[in-house]
């Protein structure tokens, strides 16, 4: 199995769909289940072995670096300041490549919360992680098995493994549940500007280079205070 020792995690958004809560911090500080979303992300990343972490801050990034400073234990986190300009989800890991080094990484949304089923799922994305057949490899969440993802579907899953993106199918299957690893030859030669992963991924695909694996564990979307209601609900019980 590949160890992947290197992540990221998104918490540079403005969290709009959270408003109010988000009116006096970032959506990262938001908690569910006694912990912010973004620790639900680093403390994954520290049981997978990810000993280095980028996180980008850019609302309330006073908040945001006091609370980061506050952690101990892995992963040892590096901030990327994007108080100036949000750069979306590929802006942001572009920025952030000097510090994520030219080995494959984990990234991660800061609103993917699971608690796990039976194996981890970020160690199943490790075992399954393979440079020679794929660029990048999503975590995917089925449409069945989902809280708080009010979206049609994002992807149908091959037999053996690529991703095909819903385009103008009414629905698909699966959702993206927030966590991704990506090989950062990928981003060789772009800026840091803003841009969506997605564009990427979407380029990629016709090559057989986006692959996926299908989540064992219920996930929870928590995008807006309705689902983080829900999601707190589903974890006390």
């Amino acid at each position: 199995m590949t160890r992947i020792t290197r992540g990221m995690a998104l918490a540079a958004g403005l969290g709009k769909r959270m408003r109010p809560i988000t009116n006096d911090r970032p959506k990262a500080l938001v908690e569910v289940g006694g912990k912010a979303l973004v620790d639900w992300a680093l403390d994954r990343f520290a049981t997978a072995g990810v000993e280095a972490c980028v996180v980008n801050i850019h609302h309330f990034p006073q908040l945001m670096r006091a609370h980061l400073e506050r952690r101990t234990g892995a992963p040892a986190i590096t901030v990327s300041d994007e108080t100036g300009e949000v750069l979306e989800t590929g802006g942001g890991v572009v920025k952030a490549l000097p510090a994520l080094g030219d080995e494959p990484f984990f990234v991660s949304n800061i609103d993917a919360v699971w608690v796990d089923e039976g194996a981890r799922e970020l160690d199943r994305m490790q075992a399954a992680w393979d440079p020679e057949r794929m660029d990048v490899l999503l975590l995917l969440a089925s449409m069945e098995r989902t809280l708080g993802f009010d979206g049609a579907g994002d992807v149908f899953l091959e037999a053996d493994g690529q991703v095909r993106f819903r385009g103008a199918a009414a629905s698909a299957p699966y959702a993206f549940a927030g966590v991704h690893i990506v090989h950062p030859r990928i981003l060789a030669g772009r800026k840091a500007e803003r841009f969506s992963m997605m564009d990427i991924w979407k380029a990629l695909e016709p090559d057989g280079r986006v692959h996926g694996i299908a989540m064992e564990s219920f996930w929870m979307h928590v995008g807006d205070p309705g689902a983080l209601q829900e999601a707190g609900a589903r974890l006390k019980g």
